[in-house]
């Protein structure tokens, strides 16, 4: 399973996955490509240029309208060199666009074989409920997936995120399950990631040091790497059905892969999940 999207890299991500599916001869019914429709932050465009997308004409060049939504996968799917993609994911909820206009449009690409399925990420309950909840009233095509924010470090999911995926019966494909990085290695140890990463700085409820110190103890009295025990935890969790990881290392995708075959007892969990304090919700 291959997560990409037009703006990883610019679209460059989808150009090296399309050439790669390519150039190996993948059978497409083997790989499993999703690919996210991202609306912009406005703050991040007034950053950078002063002024906000519509006072740069940019009114259809983002968001979750209809016309971005197909422009945007038509373009994937040209990058991809593909004719679908197995799941079209929206990024973040739009609040500058009517969501039914967005289901009718998610809807209309999976009826254009566009895309196979559809999923959702990055959004408060209350928001995906209402989405699922019209997409199902008006036979439209309704979410299969959540891509939510979920790990050691951030647990905010389980309140009300993961009761309203269980209703439905959606499955739930977590981002950073490793916590950013912070859960792969000894609190305080320093990575290029961990040096420009704004969020890590959001966490300062004195948690994460706790955590992450019952995960090094684990893994040292288990013989196997933090990674693998975040991971082995995650799978645990019920509603999980597969976290999306990331790395620039062979070897550090065959170490997490390994977790597969950890299985953590009852007195692990409730250890690893002690320390947790609760936060403010974070959905970007």
């Amino acid at each position: 399973m291959f997560d990409t999207a037009n703006t990883y890299s610019n679209g460059l991500s989808e150009v090296i996955l399309g050439n790669a599916i390519k150039k190996l001869g993948l059978p497409r019914g083997e790989v499993v490509v999703f690919n996210p429709v991202m609306p912009s932050y406005e703050d991040k465009f007034v950053k950078l240029t002063g002024k906000t997308p519509d006072e740069q004409g940019l009114v259809n060049q983002y968001g979750l309208s209809c016309k971005h939504i197909f422009a945007s996968i038509k373009a994937s799917l040209e990058r991809l060199q593909l004719d679908y993609v197995d799941l079209l994911q929206c990024h973040h909820f739009d609040n500058d666009t009517p969501f039914e206009e967005t289901m009718q449009a998610l809807h209309d690409v999976v009826k254009a074989g566009y895309a196979r399925y559809i999923g959702m990420s990055s959004c408060y309950a209350y928001q995906f409920h209402a989405m699922q909840s019209y997409a199902i009233h008006h036979n439209l095509t309704p979410f299969i997936s959540m891509q939510n924010q979920y790990s050691l470090i951030y647990r905010e999911e389980e309140r009300e995120m993961f009761p309203t995926l269980k209703m439905f019966g959606v499955g739930s494909i977590p981002w950073s399950p490793l916590g950013r990085g912070l859960l792969t290695r000894p609190f305080g140890e320093r990575s290029k990631r961990g040096d420009s990463d704004w969020v890590l700085n959001m966490w300062d409820y004195g948690g994460p040091q706790k955590i992450v110190s019952h995960v090094e103890e684990i893994s040292k009295k288990r013989g196997i790497s933090m990674a693998q025990v975040a991971i082995a935890w995650i799978l645990s969790e019920d509603g999980v059905t597969a976290p999306i990881v990331g790395t620039t290392s062979i070897q550090n995708l065959e170490d997490i892969l390994n977790a597969l075959d950890v299985k953590l007892t009852e007195e692990e969990i409730k250890y690893l999940e002690e320390p947790y304090r609760v936060q403010t919700p974070m959905i970007r």
